[in-house]
C-alpha cells in the first residue's frame, strides 16, 4: 500500500489537479511584457493578491468557466475540485462537504459543516440559507485545510468562497443566456449593470430552471422524481462617496419547488422488483420547497494609507421542507417529512495593513447568532393494519408501536459564536516570510422545548417517547497557524505550516425513541502540518502548484443510523489520521490550447472508535477516496470573421469510497470516470455566443450516499447521481 501511494504522489507531481480558471490579474509593466500569463488573482487571504504569492493550498474558477461549464450548483464542484467531495442526503443545492476526509457524517439540517460555505464573505452554516446561489459569479475559490485565522467562523475542514461579480461605476452593461437541455430543461439568467451619476452603480442579477425529473416514477398518477424549479434574484448596490471608501449593500432571494429527490431502495439480493436503475415506485408526491432571503452590507474604508477597515453585517433567514420517501417504494414502510427554518444574524469587523514593511497584519473580531427550528418525523409502516379493523388509525399506533406510527420531534436551537481572530506575517528577508496567527473562540449553544411523540396515521396523539427537554453547552476555544514561506529567486514559492481548526458541539436532531438519544456530540479538532510549492515555469506557460499534508483529527462527529430500529445516535469518533496530497497543472501550450490536469491522494484510519458495538479502528473514514482526478482540454479549433470555435472535453476520475465508518463491503461504491464537455461558438465582437453542452456523457450510474436500514427494513438507502444531462445555450451581452 505505502509503494503504491508514493508511487502515485510521484505520479501526481506530473499531472495535477483542479483547473484555475479565474480571471487575468490586472497587469503590471513585467507581466505585460508577457502576453497572456494567465495569473489569477484571489481574495482568499482577505488581500487581492496573485494566486501564486498565496501560501494556502487553493484551487479557484472563473465565472465565465462555470457558466460554460454548466456548474450551475455548488454539487458539481465535486468534478473540478480534486479532495473534494459531497454527500446530497439532503438534496441539491443543500450540499454536505468533505474536503481531504474531514466531512460532517450527518444529515440533519440543524448541522452545520466543518467545510464552510461563504457567499460573498457571508458565512452560510444552515442548510435553510444556501438556496440558489451559482448564478453571476466572478469566481469560486476552495480552501482546504483549517481556517481560523482569516475567516469570521472556524473550521476543521477549509471553506468554500462564492464570489458575485460586483457593480462597477460608470458603465451600462449586462448579458442574457438561454438555454435547453433534456428533460424538457429551461435555463434563463442574466444581469444588468447600470450607472447611478458617478459614485454610485446598481447591478440585477438573476436565473430561472425548469426541468421534469430524470427519477421515472412508475406509480400512476405521482409525478417523477428529481425534477428543476428554481429562480434567484440579487441586487448589488456599491456607492464610493470619496477616495478611499467603498459601500457595498447586496440583497438576493430564491425559491425552490421541484419534485423531491428519489432514493433508491435496494434489497440485498433482488433486482428492486423489477424496476430499472432510474425507475423509481414512489407514493409520495408533494415538492421540495425551500425559500431564501439574505441581506448583506460591506464597507470597506481606508482609514490611513496603511490602514483598512472592513465591515460585513449580515442577516439571513430561510425555510426548508421536503419529504422524503425514503423506502423508494409505492409501500408506506418509511417516509420522513424534514422541516427546517433558520435565521441569522453575523458582524465581521477587521483592520487590515498594508505598510510595505516587513510587518503586516489582520486584526478581526466575529459574532454570529444562529437560530434554528426544527421537525423531524418518521413514518414507519404507516400501511400496517395492526388490529385488522379495515383502518389505520391510532389505535394501530398503540397496539404497534413504533409501527404504524408517525414519530415526531422538534425543538427550537440558538447558537452563538464570539471570536476574535488574528493574521501576522514578518518578512525576514526578501525570501523568507514568517506567518502566524491566533484564534479565541466562545461558542454557547441551546436546544430547547425538545420533545418526541407518537401520532397515529390519522394524527391523533398516542404518546409521549422523549418529554420536554433542554440542552446546551459552552465552548472556549484557542486555535492558531504558524508558518513559513521561502520566495526562490525565480519567483516560486515554497511554504510550511501547521495550524488547528476547531469545529463547536453538536445537537442531535435524530433523537425520537428515548431520553437517551438525546445528547451533545463533544467539540472536534484538526492539527494540521502542510508543505507546498507554487511554481512556474516554460515563461510561465506552465504553473504546477503541489501540496502535501499530515491531520490528526479528534473527535470527528457523526450520525449512526441503527439498521434494525432506524434509531439515530449523534457520536464522536475519538482519534483518526488523515495524510495525502493534491496537485495543479496548467499547461498553456499555445495561444490557443491550454491544458488542465489534477489530482488528490488521501490515506485516512480511524485509530479508535466504537460505532453499534463495533470496533472501527483501523478503518476508512466516509467521503474519503484514495485518488481523485481531473483533466481538461480548452482548444481553439477555428477563428476568422465568422467568430471562433472552441471545444473544452472534461474528465473527472474518483476511486473506491465508503459512506460510512463500518465500511460495509455491499455499500461501498466502486471507482468510476464521469465525461462531458462544451463546444463553443463566439462572434467576433465577443457580444455573441452558443454552446452544446453535455455532463456524465457514459450516463454513469454511481451513489452519491449510502445507509444501511437492510436489517430492519429490507432495503439498503441510496442516493444516485445525476444521469446523461445535454443542451443547448446562447448567449448575448451588451
Amino acid at each position: 500500500m505505502r509503494t503504491s501511494y508514493l508511487s502515485s504522489a510521484a505520479l501526481a507531481s506530473l499531472l495535477l489537479v483542479q483547473p484555475a480558471h479565474a480571471q487575468t490579474a490586472p497587469q503590471t509593466t513585467a507581466a505585460a511584457e508577457t502576453p497572456d500569463t494567465g495569473e489569477i488573482v484571489v481574495t482568499a487571504a482577505k488581500r487581492s493578491e496573485n494566486l501564486q504569492a498565496v501560501p494556502i493550498s487553493i484551487s479557484a474558477i472563473g465565472g465565465d468557466a462555470l457558466a460554460r461549464a454548466r456548474i450551475t450548483n455548488v454539487d458539481s464542484l465535486v468534478t473540478k475540485v480534486a479532495n473534494l467531495q459531497i454527500s446530497s442526503t439532503v438534496g441539491d443545492n443543500t450540499p454536505i462537504f468533505a474536503l481531504r476526509g474531514v466531512s460532517m457524517s450527518d444529515y440533519s439540517l440543524n448541522q452545520s459543516s466543518p467545510v464552510a460555505t461563504y457567499y460573498d464573505e457571508v458565512y452560510k452554516g444552515n442548510f435553510a440559507f444556501l438556496g440558489v446561489a451559482m448564478f453571476d459569479l466572478e469566481r469560486v475559490e476552495v480552501l482546504r485545510g483549517p481556517q481560523g485565522t482569516l475567516y469570521g467562523k472556524n473550521t476543521t475542514g477549509g471553506a468554500v468562497n462564492l464570489i458575485s461579480r460586483d457593480a462597477k461605476l460608470g458603465e451600462t452593461s449586462g448579458y442574457i443566456n438561454a438555454g435547453y437541455g433534456n428533460y424538457n430543461r429551461v435555463d434563463l439568467s442574466g444581469a444588468v449593470n447600470v450607472p447611478l451619476g458617478d459614485k454610485a452603480a446598481l447591478r440585477v442579477a438573476g436565473t430561472f430552471a425548469n426541468a421534469d425529473g430524470w427519477f421515472k416514477n412508475v406509480v400512476p398518477g405521482v409525478p417523477d422524481l428529481a425534477s428543476t424549479k428554481e429562480w434567484a434574484i440579487r441586487g448589488t448596490l456599491k456607492y464610493e462617496p470619496m477616495d478611499g471608501v467603498k459601500l457595498t449593500l447586496r440583497a438576493s432571494h430564491s425559491f425552490q419547488g421541484p419534485q423531491n429527490y428519489g432514493i433508491f431502495a435496494q434489497p440485498e439480493a433482488t433486482n428492486r422488483l423489477g424496476l430499472t436503475k432510474w425507475q423509481i415506485a414512489s407514493d409520495v408526491a408533494q415538492k421540495r420547497r425551500a425559500v431564501t432571503t439574505s441581506v448583506a452590507f460591506t464597507a470597506n474604508i481606508d482609514v490611513s494609507d496603511t490602514l483598512a477597515l472592513t465591515s460585513i453585517t449580515s442577516y439571513d433567514k430561510g425555510t426548508l421542507f421536503f419529504k422524503e420517501d425514503t423506502d423508494g417504494t409505492a409501500s408506506r414502510l418509511l417516509e420522513v417529512p424534514y422541516y427546517d427554518k433558520a435565521s441569522q444574524f453575523a458582524q465581521d469587523l477587521r483592520l487590515t495593513s498594508n505598510t510595505g514593511g516587513p510587518f503586516d497584519f489582520i486584526l478581526g473580531v466575529y459574532y454570529n447568532r444562529e437560530k434554528v427550528f426544527n421537525r423531524t418525523a418518521l413514518e414507519i409502516l404507516t400501511d400496517n393494519d395492526v388490529n385488522g379493523d379495515g383502518q389505520i388509525t391510532a389505535a394501530d399506533c398503540a397496539a404497534g408501536l413504533p409501527a404504524a406510527c408517525k414519530i415526531q420531534n422538534q425543538f427550537d436551537q440558538v447558537k452563538k459564536s464570539f471570536a476574535v481572530y488574528t493574521d501576522l506575517k514578518y518578512k525576514v528577508s526578501d525570501a523568507i516570510t514568517l506567518r502566524g496567527g491566533l484564534r479565541y473562540t466562545h461558542d454557547k449553544g441551546e436546544q430547547t422545548g425538545f420533545s418526541a411523540d407518537a401520532y397515529g396515521y390519522d394524527n391523533v396523539f398516542v404518546t409521549n417517547l422523549i418529554p420536554l427537554s433542554n440542552l446546551g453547552f459552552k465552548k472556549d476555544n484557542v486555535s492558531g497557524k504558524i508558518g513559513l514561506d521561502y520566495k526562490l529567486a525565480s519567483g516560486d514559492l515554497l511554504y510550511a505550516s501547521v495550524s488547528r481548526g476547531y469545529r463547536a458541539p453538536s445537537f442531535n436532531a435524530q433523537a425520537f425513541f428515548a431520553p437517551v438519544e438525546l445528547s451533545v456530540a463533544k467539540a472536534e479538532e484538526v492539527t494540521s502540518f502542510e508543505a507546498g510549492a507554487k511554481t512556474q515555469f516554460w515563461d510561465r506557460r506552465i504553473t504546477l502548484n503541489m501540496a502535501g499534508f499530515y491531520y490528526n483529527y479528534k473527535n470527528q462527529q457523526f450520525i449512526n443510523v441503527d439498521p434494525n430500529t432506524a434509531a439515530q445516535q449523534l457520536l464522536n469518533i475519538p482519534k483518526s489520521t488523515l495524510y495525502g496530497a493534491e496537485a495543479e497543472l496548467t499547461v498553456r501550450a499555445t495561444d490557443k490550447v491550454t491544458l488542465h490536469a489534477g489530482m488528490g491522494l488521501l490515506s485516512t484510519k480511524i485509530k479508535s472508535g466504537i460505532v453499534s458495538g463495533v470496533d472501527v479502528s483501523g478503518h476508512r473514514l466516509s467521503n474519503a477516496p484514495t485518488l481523485t482526478f481531473n483533466a481538461s482540454i480548452d482548444a481553439t479549433l477555428l477563428q476568422g470573421g465568422f467568430g471562433s470555435i472552441s471545444v473544452h472535453p472534461e474528465l473527472s476520475y474518483q476511486s473506491s469510497q465508503f459512506f460510512e465508518t463500518l465500511n460495509i463491503p455491499r455499500l461501498r461504491q466502486q471507482s468510476y470516470a464521469l465525461f462531458g464537455g462544451h463546444i463553443d461558438w463566439d462572434s467576433p465582437d465577443g457580444r455573441f455566443n452558443a454552446s452544446v453542452w453535455a455532463r456524465n456523457l457514459g450516463n454513469k450510474f454511481y451513489f452519491t450516499s449510502r445507509i444501511d436500514l437492510l436489517a430492519g427494513f429490507g432495503f439498503d438507502y441510496n442516493h444516485i447521481g445525476n444521469p446523461r444531462m445535454y443542451g443547448v445555450t446562447v448567449g448575448a451581452k451588451f
